[in-house]
């Protein structure tokens, strides 16, 4: 399955990606936000294409202009709600393409994909409370807020905040 917007490809991870994937995964900024810890070698990154981001419907960001991969994104299987008609999204950028809407992109597209191709009824998303630049990237999507709870990963403790859209809302705002 591949997947297009205007400046990027979405496309399942290669092994060969591990490179590109290492130059922002080893990067604490990016891990602490995705709730991993830093990759320490490209081999570490080889390993978590070949388990992880193997998974159905999780997909490399490809920057159509150099080709690179800059980033992940995909859904995750683990709705808040549990029901199978329901997904949420995760994401990841590489910093250097932080502020350019390039995720707003990404997600829009994973939406349509969602919702059209996949018959889903309700998309997740959540960040950590703060990180500003991926509550502006589910706000412009449309997700509506739900609720906060203190969750704790491999990173630590952090105050989530969780957000869902419904199909019809999506639908409602034309673009379904």
């Amino acid at each position: 399955m591949v997947l297009t917007t205007a400046r990027t490809i979405l496309r399942p991870f290669r092994l060969e990606d591990a490179p590109d994937l290492y130059a922002f995964s080893r990067d604490r900024r990016v891990a602490d936000a995705a709730g991993w810890p830093p990759h320490e070698s490209v081999a570490d990154s080889r390993g978590i294409i070949a388990t992880v981001f193997s998974a159905p419907n999780t997909f490399a960001v490809v920057e159509r202009d150099s080709g690179r991969v800059i980033g992940s994104a995909g859904f995750t299987a683990k709705p808040r709600d549990g029901r199978e008609t329901s997904d949420e999204i995760g994401y990841a950028l590489h910093p250097d393409w932080w502020g350019r809407g390039i995720m707003t992109e990404v997600v829009e597209e994973l939406l349509r994909f969602g919702f059209q191709d996949r018959g889903l009824e309700a998309v997740w998303c959540s960040h950590y409370a703060d990180n500003t630049g991926s509550r502006r990237v589910i706000e412009k999507c449309g997700f509506s807020y739900v609720c906060e709870e203190r969750l704790t990963d491999d990173t630590g403790e952090h105050l989530t905040r969780f957000y869902v859209l419904l199909r019809q809302q999506w639908k409602g705002a034309g673009r379904g």
